[in-house]
C-alpha cells in the first residue's frame, strides 16, 4: 500500500524557539526553519506557519530588557511591543523566505474574527488562496487587538491557534515546534529519568497530567497548551506532533514520517467532515443547478458559479450549509455558501463579471468554492 503524501501542513514556531531563549530573533537559526520550509515547497507541500516572536522582536527594536512589566499609558507592555515587533518580524521572514524566491504574507487573527460565520468562512477562503497560489502564509494573532482584558477575543496562546488555523484549512499535519523534545512522563528538566512518550492514540487524563507540568518553557504557553491543540487537531482528523525544533532538518524528516518527538495520531479521518455536510444536518437551503454545472461539479470538482444555478430555495445567510441539486432534484451533494439567498436570487444565472454591478458588492467569483464543497461521489471514497 502507498503510503499517503502528506500534502497541507501547518508549521507553529515558538518564541524560545526563533529567540534560541534570548532577547532577540535568531536569524540564523530561523534560516535554518525556512530553508526546510521551502524544501517542501519544492516538493510540492503546502506549507502555513504559525508564528510567535513580534514581542521579542519589538523588544529588540526598542532596546527594553526581557521581562520588564511596565505600562504605557494603561495599555500593556505587550501590545506596544507587538506593534512594532510584528513589521519587524514579518521583514525577517520575508528577506528569508525572498532568498529561495518563495513569497510570504501576513494573516493577524483574533479569535472574534472566526466566531463570526462570514469571518470565518472570508479567513478560510484567503488561507486556500494563498496556498493555491504557493504563497507562504504567516500568522500570528492580533495582540494589539486581542487585549488581554477580552479574554473572549484571544486564542490564548498559538498553539491553539495553530490547531485552529489547521482545522480551518483540513490540513494533513500539524507540527508544533518547540525547545523540548515532545511530551515524556515527567518533566525532564525535574526529574531526569522521564521518558519521552514517541506517540498518542488518545489523549487520556494521564497525557494531560505528564503535560501539567512545566515541560516547556514559553511566551505563553507550556506543555499543556500543546496537548489542547493536539487535542482540537486531532479530534479534526489532523496528525500532531510535538517535536524540537533544534533537531536537525526535522520539518523535512517530520513529513517523511520519521519518528521524533511525540506523534498524537488523529481521532477520526478527514473525510468526517464530508460526511457531516452531506448528511443534511446543517443545511440550511437549497441550489438548483443546470446539467452543465451539474456535470462540472460531478465530474472535474469544480467551483459552483452564480451563472450555472436555476433555482434558489430556503432563507440562509452567507456562511450557511446549502444542498445542491441538479434538474431533476437528485442531490448532488453540499456546500458552504458565499453569498446569502437574498443575494443569490438576484444573482442566479448571472456572470460572474456582472456580480458587483447588480450587487454592488462581491464576496468572490464563485457561490460554492470547490474547498467548500462535498459530493456524493467523495461520499463512496468514505
Amino acid at each position: 500500500m502507498t503510503e499517503k503524501l502528506t500534502r497541507r501542513i501547518v508549521l507553529k514556531f515558538g518564541t524560545n524557539l526563533l529567540t534560541s531563549g534570548q532577547d532577540r530573533l535568531d536569524i540564523d537559526f530561523m534560516s535554518k526553519l525556512v530553508a526546510q520550509v521551502a524544501e517542501l515547497h519544492r516538493q510540492g507541500c503546502e506549507v502555513l506557519i504559525v508564528t510567535s516572536g513580534a514581542v521579542a522582536a519589538g523588544r529588540q527594536r526598542l532596546g527594553l530588557a526581557k521581562g520588564s512589566t511596565r505600562e504605557l499609558k494603561g495599555i500593556p507592555l505587550k501590545q506596544v511591543l507587538a506593534a512594532v515587533g510584528q513589521g519587524q518580524l514579518m521583514k525577517t521572514y520575508e528577506e528569508l523566505f525572498g532568498h529561495h524566491q518563495l513569497t510570504v504574507a501576513q494573516a493577524l487573527l483574533t479569535r472574534a474574527s472566526l466566531i463570526d460565520r462570514a469571518g470565518y468562512l472570508n479567513t478560510r477562503n484567503t488561507l486556500l488562496a494563498l496556498l493555491e497560489l504557493g504563497i507562504i502564509g504567516i500568522i500570528n494573532e492580533n495582540d494589539v487587538v486581542a487585549v488581554d482584558e477580552l479574554e473572549e477575543a484571544r486564542f490564548g496562546d498559538n498553539d491553539n491557534l495553530s490547531a485552529m488555523v489547521a482545522n480551518l484549512v483540513d490540513a494533513d499535519l500539524l507540527l508544533i515546534l518547540t525547545d523540548t523534545g515532545g511530551l515524556y512522563t515527567a518533566d525532564p528538566h525535574c526529574h531526569p529519568e522521564a521518558e519521552l512518550i514517541t506517540e498518542v492514540r488518545e489523549i487520556t487524563p494521564s497525557i494531560e497530567a505528564a503535560a501539567a507540568g512545566p515541560q516547556a518553557t514559553g511566551a505563553t504557553g507550556g506543555m499543556i497548551t500543546k496537548i489542547e491543540a493536539a487535542k482540537l487537531a486531532t479530534s479534526s482528523g489532523i496528525t500532531v506532533v510535538i517535536a524540537s525544533g533544534r533537531e536537525v532538518d526535522v520539518i523535512t524528516r517530520l513529513v517523511r514520517g520519521e519518528a521524533i518527538g511525540t506523534r498524537f495520531l488523529p481521532a477520526g479521518r478527514r473525510e468526517s467532515r464530508v460526511r457531516w455536510m452531506l448528511s443534511g444536518l446543517g443545511t440550511r437551503g437549497r441550489l438548483t443547478v443546470d446539467n452543465g454545472a451539474a456535470q462540472a461539479l460531478a465530474t472535474q470538482h469544480r467551483s459552483l458559479l452564480a451563472a450555472g444555478i436555476k433555482a434558489v430555495a430556503g432563507e440562509f445567510e452567507r456562511g450557511d450549509i446549502v444542498d445542491i441539486v441538479d434538474g431533476t432534484g437528485d442531490k448532488l451533494g453540499s456546500g458552504i455558501s458565499n453569498y446569502s439567498s437574498a443575494e443569490l436570487i438576484r444573482i442566479t444565472g448571472a456572470r460572474s463579471d456582472q456580480i458587483t454591478e447588480i450587487l454592488g458588492h462581491n464576496y468572490g467569483a464563485e457561490v460554492v468554492h470547490r474547498n467548500n464543497l462535498a459530493l456524493f461521489e467523495q461520499q463512496r471514497e468514505v
